[in-house]
Formats: structure tokens, C-alpha cells, sequence
């Protein structure tokens, strides 16, 4: 296990997290999406639109329950230069049958493909976990696409489970979308 820490992410990070998330994208939806359009939403004006949208989501958040952490390498592995290993954000849960005041979401958990296994995607979501107690949640929800089987096996290892609920992702093709769901209060 490679040594880091989290912490809240910074604005100056934003253009990490979305070439990390871009990344992850390139990397586990190459065979689930049509390859124009994981062209088009991993390309380089998307990159700058995703960088936006991560400055801002840091900058100015919709609420202080809104959270944006960043997982950082110890800097051993590169020369002691830290870099941005993986992401995560999350806040009030926005789906209709959860309340907001109690229920929280996962919006999204990334660790650069090539740092896996490293220990960092489990600082994060511990990271997440303690400030979303912290925020006064008592569960957790997160939406996975059904064959994102990686980030599924990892959070059923970790606790989460299916809560029977389901969506559909629509990019130009559908892909469904499974809800897992843990508790988090005391």
C-alpha cells in the first residue's frame, strides 16, 4: 500500500480531478460506450468543461454540505513531488425518495487508473465518510453503472450494498445504474 492523505480539494486541483476523471472514463467505459462518444466526452474541450465545472463545484458550492475531497501521493514514488492520486465528492442526496437533511450521496469516487490498489480509493472514502458524519448524514447512497463491477466490488467490500433501486444513464446509449446504499450515523 503506497502512503497519502486526503484532504478538502483545492480549486488549483480542478484540472487534476478532471483529467483523472476523464482517465477512469477512458479506462472502464472503453467497451461500454460508443466510441464516439467516449471520444466527445473525453476530449480536450471536455476536459476544460469538466475542469470548469470541478473549479466551481470547489470554489462555490451549492451548500457547506457539499464536499470535494483529494487524494494525495506521500510524493515517495515521484521524486517527493505530491500529486492528485483520486477524488471524491459528495453531499446531500438528490434523489426524490431520499430527505437531504439526513441522506447522503456519493457523487463520484476516482482514483487515477495506474493507482489503484494503492490504498488511496479507501483514505477517500473513509475522507468522505467522517465529514459526511461530521455533516450530520446518517446514510450514504451512490450510483454505480451495473457493469462498473470494479467500483461496485469495492464499495460492497467496504459495507455498501444494493438498495434495490435503479436508473438509467443515457449518453447517446443507456446504460442502467444500480444504487447502493450504507449506513453511516450513529
Amino acid at each position: 500500500m503506497t502512503a497519502g492523505f486526503v484532504r478538502t480539494a483545492r480549486a488549483k486541483d480542478a484540472d487534476d480531478l478532471a483529467r483523472i476523471q476523464v482517465a477512469c472514463w477512458q479506462h472502464e467505459y472503453a467497451g461500454l460506450l460508443p466510441p464516439p462518444v467516449l471520444a466527445q466526452l473525453t476530449s480536450d474541450e471536455a476536459v476544460k468543461v469538466w475542469s470548469g465545472r470541478w473549479e466551481e463545484a470547489i470554489a462555490n458550492p451549492p451548500t457547506s454540505r457539499h464536499k470535494v475531497l483529494a487524494g494525495v501521493t506521500d510524493g515517495a514514488d515521484s521524486g517527493g513531488e505530491r500529486a492528485v492520486a483520486g477524488f471524491a465528492s459528495a453531499g446531500p442526496s438528490g434523489d426524490e425518495d431520499r430527505w437531504p437533511g439526513t441522506d447522503a450521496e456519493l457523487y463520484e469516487l476516482r482514483v487515477q487508473p495506474g493507482l489503484t490498489r494503492q490504498g488511496h480509493g479507501g483514505r477517500l472514502l473513509h475522507a468522505v465518510v467522517d465529514t459526511l458524519v461530521d455533516d450530520g448524514f446518517r446514510t450514504a447512497t451512490t450510483w454505480v453503472l451495473e457493469a462498473d463491477t470494479a467500483l461496485r466490488e469495492f464499495l460492497e467490500a467496504a459495507g455498501w450494498a444494493d438498495d434495490g433501486a435503479r436508473a438509467e444513464l443515457d449518453v447517446g446509449v443507456t446504460l442502467p445504474a444500480i444504487r447502493l446504499h450504507t449506513w453511516i450515523g450513529s
